[in-house]
């Protein structure tokens, strides 16, 4: 199962990404991918595969997809590195990921202004971006059921939310 994580910018998917890789670390039933991505890996964020254009156009994906001005992939062979394969992706590319593989969804969700906040925190913007970012209006197609985490509240708050989540697909799927 490929277990796509989504929500927009600001979110906070990355930090509960990280915090469910240290909770679930050594279970061999869930893996979690690392993207690839055409930025640095100095850039701030989350730790990916840093890449160029030329790199990028050369490599095998999944799943791959454009955003704000960078490319974004999920290699293909980590599709089956577990029974659960976990990837932050774009919204958009939902659709064409559950054409090839058995997918579900989970969206981290935050209210605007702890979005804005975040995004403005992370320095890698402009306030114009930031608005940008805020406007991009994406929705999960609507034959997609997908299971919500609300991260509006500490850091570990959102971990606990999104782990939860994580064990009852875990249990349901394996």
């Amino acid at each position: 199962m490929l277990l796509l994580v989504v929500g927009p910018s600001g979110a906070g998917k990355d930090a509960l990404l990280s915090g469910a890789r240290q909770a679930f670390a050594g279970d061999p039933r869930i893996h979690f991918a690392r993207r690839v991505i055409t930025r640095p890996l100095d850039a701030g964020g989350e730790v990916h595969e840093p890449v160029t254009e030329a790199e990028f156009a050369a490599r095998d994906f999944a799943l791959s997809w454009s955003a704000h001005g960078l490319r974004y992939g999920i290699a293909a062979d980590v599709i089956d590195a577990a029974p659960v394969v976990v990837a932050n992706v774009s919204r958009g590319v939902i659709e064409d990921a559950a054409r090839r593989h058995d997918v579900r969804v989970i969206e981290v969700t935050a209210p605007v202004a702890v979005l804005a906040a975040r995004l403005a925190a992370r320095g890698r913007e402009t306030a114009e971006d930031i608005a940008r970012r805020l406007n991009r209006s994406v929705s999960i197609p609507s034959e997609f059921a997908s299971m919500t985490v609300r991260n509006d509240g500490t850091l570990q708050q959102g971990i606990d939310r999104f782990v939860a989540t994580l064990r009852a697909i875990l249990a349901a799927a394996v």
